[in-house]
């Protein structure tokens, strides 16, 4: 069975998560996507060797793979007048141009979408950038962190006098970067279908992310009141609506509809909270419902929320999440297994179900320039030509070294 985007052909030429991300979500839905990565390390994340407790350098492979499966690799050398030739003929061919580089590199590497469109009307150019290609903050650097730290997501997370507290996933890389480009890419498509004509995508993390704050900017925008950390209904303020440590972790409280509170309080035996529902983080109903919360494991209530439609669910770490009931039901954990041989490789499964033509991993990740031969003989390039490209430092085969791949 074809994906819902197997007519689409993408040209990665980005690095590391928010066009990783974009792109892999194009793959799993059946879009054939090249890396198109430089002759010499290639996307920095194969390189990128995790910090956190327990973790070994292996693991640097599957942070790669994680973003890259189902995708192809060739080598260009974008600084080199032949290699930039070889990108304008692959753009030709292509429907979708995606990068992740600094406003105006391209353009000064002569393959800018001016350029690109000359040789491909039809091209959808998205740009994924920190600040936008415009602005006052065009061309400076920055990360996840700083994006938040701007547009004002930061410094509504966490609680009442405390600090900023950092997510664990990366908001504005994922949700401000890769799912803002992804659905822009898929709405100038279905508008080329109509004009024939393609369009230059521009994608700002820190515009993306602040479209998170829609219900919170939209009522300040419009009544002037000014919210403050730990001040928001859904992010600290009502005691109905929290994280709550039990005796031996945490459980999430989310009975915001009177009728899922009215439950839980009736549950505890406490009718009396009723009316407290929509009492402050500094209230004596939080200090109570806290208490009632300690008296019980994590696992017990688990079996009072099974008993008592409110709203409740524990707090997992991350492995227990993994391995849980739902996300096996929901196949949000799948294995990669190398053709002929027994490595297997476990991710995260496909997001989002379509009934009649569902995503699914293509396969695992490429090696670094594992395709650049195969890519430029379908482009019309002759065997002569490859190996003057080659011989050129234009474009590069396959890394040996390069981790990130069954192939490594």
């Amino acid at each position: 069975m074809s994906g819902a985007l197997s007519d689409v052909r993408v040209l990665d030429l980005s690095r590391l998560l928010p066009g990783g991300f974009c792109s892999l979500l194009m793959a799993d839905l059946g879009a054939e996507v090249l890396k198109v990565e430089d002759t010499g390390m290639g996307d920095y994340i194969r390189w990128a060797e995790p910090r956190y407790e327990g973790a070994e350098r292996s693991a640097a492979s599957a942070l790669f793979l994680a973003l890259n499966r189902g995708k192809r690799s060739a080598r260009v050398n974008l600084k080199s007048g032949e290699g930039q030739e070889v990108l304008k003929r692959l753009a030709r061919e292509h429907d979708v141009l995606l990068e992740s580089f600094r406003p105006g590199v391209l353009d000064r590497l002569g393959v800018g979408y001016d350029v690109l469109r000359e040789e491909n009307p039809g091209l959808v150019y998205c740009a994924i950038t920190g600040y936008g290609q415009d602005g006052p903050y065009r061309d400076r650097p920055g990360h996840d962190m700083n994006y938040l730290g701007l547009n004002g997501v930061l410094g509504l997370t966490g609680e009442k006098g405390g600090p900023p507290v950092q997510a664990a996933g990366q908001i504005a890389d994922l949700g401000g970067g890769a799912l803002m480009a992804a659905f822009a890419i898929l709405a100038a498509l279905r508008e080329r279908d109509r004009s024939g004509q393609g369009q230059f995508v521009d994608v700002s993390m820190h515009d993306g992310a602040m479209s998170w704050l829609a219900l919170v900017a939209g009522r300040q925008l419009c009544d002037g009141g000014t919210p403050r950390r730990g001040g928001l209904e859904l992010a600290g303020s009502l005691v109905c609506y929290r994280p709550y440590p039990c005796a031996d972790g945490w459980v999430t409280l989310g009975a915001l509809e009177p009728k899922f509170w009215q439950v839980w309080c009736r549950g505890v035996g406490r009718e009396d909270l009723i009316e407290r529902q929509f009492d402050g983080p500094d209230s004596k109903t939080r200090a109570e419902v806290e208490r009632i919360f300690m008296d019980r494991t994590r696992d017990q209530w688990q079996t009072f929320a099974a008993e008592h439609d409110c709203c409740l669910e524990p707090v997992l770490e991350l492995e227990e999440a993994l391995s849980s009931e739902l996300t096996r039901a929901r196949e949000m954990v799948v294995s990669l297994i190398q053709p002929g041989a027994a490595q297997e490789v476990r991710q995260l499964g496909v997001p989002v179900k379509l009934s009649r033509t569902p995503g699914a991993p293509q396969g695992p990740g490429p090696g670094l320039g594992e395709h650049t031969r195969e890519v430029l003989e379908s482009a019309g390039y002759s065997a002569g030509e490859i190996a003057s490209l080659e011989g050129s430092g234009a474009v590069a085969g396959p890394a040996e070294d390069a981790p990130g791949s069954f192939l490594s």
